[in-house]
């Protein structure tokens, strides 16, 4: 990548010491760098360089993009990688990333309704819909600002979203090579390290003809799934932070309905349950629990002492402390030798006023595990306030 960067290089350091940063590498997320995605920027708040970007530097809100891994040794999603990937486009075409998009992809296969334009130009923001919370509550200004637009910048459809994976599968099969040779795009599906291609995660069996990706925006969602020798597939796009929970489920019913050899995988019970409490309140959603635990290993969800943990949080960050107890006591009821259970229960019950009972809770979470320095400073500061 450096021999070809212009206004930017790779910082090297003791990882690449002997493995480089190459471009086959970013695109199969093993170059080794960092920053996982980016969050955006609120309309109006200053927008930074790419250069910015990179080094961390105000006003960019993300941590600098550099190496922490041995590159080719291990797959770790980096859209910060991608992000170089549109530095590298900028500076060997000279050309603005969204023109050369426009130009090499969008254009050539029919997706007219789709733009990397960051913010999105007057012309169409009465097109695009209002990202939401997982509250329900809008995202202020609509939607945030990814000037990181190779990573988190596309403006699209579902349709032209299918069209893209269509356009794929017909360039493997050598019938409408409009971006791509069949060659180079049988070179994309083909696993570079796990089951990872070139810009796609690929099917979890080795001849699989599976490729997808997923989007994930502040308030918007998105899923891509294309079987490139039958041409079946799907796209669904949402703009909630919940919408991914209903996009899983649709998936498995248009595989159901449409006969696909495809195995999803197993759905986590924890957000089935929030999902169950945002749309129909949190005691629902704690009897839909109930109703899993005593199905057990015939449920179609994963569930572990984690799962009403992770529920008990979803009440108390909502302010709903009396719910979120009684998630937590059916966490310590079900795993009675969970020390986080405990841990988890304590803070729900400090944070009620019942500090007797957090004690109680938190003594025992430490009697389970010593280590737990949370519990053992939680217990210091009640006793001193006593």
């Amino acid at each position: 990548m450096n021999d070809e960067l212009k206004s930017w290089r790779i910082p090297d350091n003791e990882f690449t010491k002997d493995q480089k940063v190459t471009l086959r590498r970013i695109l199969s997320h093993s170059a080794g760098l960092t920053v996982h995605g980016f969050p955006g920027y609120a309309v109006g708040a200053p927008i930074p360089t790419l250069v910015q970007i990179f080094n961390g530097e105000p006003p960019a809100n993300t941590k600098p993009v550099r190496v922490d891994t041995v590159p080719g040794t291990k797959f770790i999603y980096s859209g910060g990688g991608i992000t170089i990937e549109q530095q590298l486009l900028i500076d060997v075409t000279g050309k603005p990333f969204p023109q050369f998009m426009r130009e090499a992809v969008l254009d050539k296969i029919g997706m007219t309704d789709s733009t990397c334009e960051q913010p999105l130009p007057p012309s169409r923001t009465s097109m695009a819909a209002t990202a939401t919370h997982a509250d329900g509550m809008a995202v202020p200004g609509k939607w945030h600002i990814y000037p990181e637009m190779a990573a988190a910048g596309l403006w699209t459809t579902a349709s032209d979203l299918a069209r893209f994976g269509i356009a794929i599968a017909l360039s493997k099969q050598g019938k409408a090579n409009h971006m791509l040779s069949k060659a180079m795009t049988r070179e994309m599906l083909k696993p570079q390290i796990d089951q990872v291609g070139l810009g796609f995660f690929l099917g979890q069996y080795k001849n699989s003809e599976e490729f997808g990706h997923n989007g994930d925006d502040d308030g918007f969602k998105a899923i891509l799934i294309m079987f490139a020798d039958s041409g079946k597939g799907v796209a669904i796009m949402v703009n909630s932070d919940n919408g991914v929970n209903v996009a899983n489920y649709l998936v498995q019913s248009v595989a159901k309905e449409y006969g696909w050899n495809y195995t999803p995988e197993q759905e986590s019970a924890a957000d089935l349950l929030m999902l169950i409490a945002d749309l129909k309140g949190p005691h629902a959603a704690l009897a839909r629990y109930g109703e899993l635990k005593k199905a057990g290993a015939s449920s179609p969800y994963a569930m572990d002492e984690n799962t009403p943990i992770v529920i008990g949080y979803h009440f108390l960050s909502s302010g709903e402390t009396d719910v979120a107890i009684q998630a937590f006591r059916l966490g310590v009821q079900d795993y009675p030798k969970y020390w986080n259970a405990y841990d988890s229960l304590g803070e729900a019950y400090l944070k009620a006023g019942q500090k007797e009972l957090a004690i109680q809770n938190y003594q025992k979470s430490v009697e389970l595990n010593p280590q737990n320095q949370n519990g053992i400073d939680a217990l210091k500061k009640i006793r001193d306030q006593k």
